[in-house]
């Protein structure tokens, strides 16, 4: 398989697995705090990681390594807590449809700190963007006035910090193999996150609670499959892709997100689809290649 049927095999994968990670979170949470969650969640995956991968940090040079460990906490330790204390307040479907302005903050990043010029499409692509966030956060605290939609600014947070990644991993990260990026990054975030996790009581109870072992068992599958797996084949699709492509796969994750929202008893109103579908067109046109005629 060549690398352009590859990465559009990566992003539909990638997009079916995170798009559920939001109901799992979810899920997570009816048993566990957030900081459990986000802890759990980070253990989990380095022991997935450590057990297949541990052989693969040969590759990494001392060159790397400084760039290995910037990539794992902006990318791996913060977003897995910020969402989900995001996800305490708003619904997960919501989640995910901020969590798809990830491309365009890959421009912004490129353009500012990474030197990668913008085209006049992107630009506007990114104000429209934003401006579709923005009525998102505004209809959704309309239509759902119990939710604190002041908890989307750590969901765009965590955004900022997959498109800091992505870019590093483009620019210094490409000749070593994703698995090695990957296991390289857990590697530094294990230890505060068992400490985190040691800290919130979670050894002391998880034994007691029925309630919180069901949330344990939602928070493995989505430290299997939506990190660890995931984060291999993300890695993998930003060294034979574009920065950009690779942030895309937010374009199908709200898609997913959403129907799982509504099967689990989720509501929207139709400002907040008109405002999703306003931020998913300036994605497309944040990222739409220049015709040549």
């Amino acid at each position: 398989m060549g690398n352009t049927n590859k990465k559009w095999f990566y992003l539909a994968i990638l997009s079916l697995i995170w798009g559920s990670s939001f109901i799992l979170i979810k899920k997570g949470l009816v048993g566990l705090t957030d900081y459990q969650l986000g802890s759990a969640r980070i253990v989990l995956t380095s022991i997935f990681l450590f057990s297949v991968g541990f052989k693969s940090l040969k590759q990494i040079q001392k060159r790397h390594w400084k760039w290995i460990a910037i990539s794992g906490f902006i990318s791996s330790f913060f977003p897995p807590f910020l969402f989900a204390m995001a996800q305490n307040e708003i619904d997960s479907a919501v989640a995910s449809i901020l969590n798809s302005i990830v491309p365009l903050n890959t421009v912004i990043v490129g353009t500012t700190l990474f030197g990668i010029l913008s085209s006049r499409r992107q630009i506007v692509g990114v104000f429209i963007g934003l401006a579709g966030t923005i009525l998102l956060i505004l209809a959704g605290a309309e239509f759902n006035p119990n939710q604190n939609y002041w908890y989307s600014l750590l969901i765009i947070a965590a955004t900022i910090g997959y498109s800091l990644n992505v870019n590093i991993i483009k620019k210094y990260l490409s000749d070593i193999s994703a698995l090695a990026v990957t296991t390289g990054n857990f590697l530094f975030i294990f230890f505060p996150a068992l400490l985190v996790l040691y800290v919130t009581g979670f050894f002391e109870t998880i034994f007691s609670s029925s309630e919180m072992q069901v949330a344990f068992i939602y928070v493995a599958i989505l430290s299997l499959f939506g990190t660890a797996i995931a984060k291999v084949l993300f890695n993998k699709l930003v060294q034979i892709a574009s920065p950009v492509f690779a942030s895309s796969v937010t374009y199908i994750m709200p898609i997913v997100a959403v129907l799982w929202g509504v099967v689990d008893g989720e509501s929207f109103s139709i400002w907040q689809l008109v405002a999703a579908a306003v931020i998913l067109f300036g994605v497309y046109l944040g990222n739409k290649k220049k015709v040549n005629r």
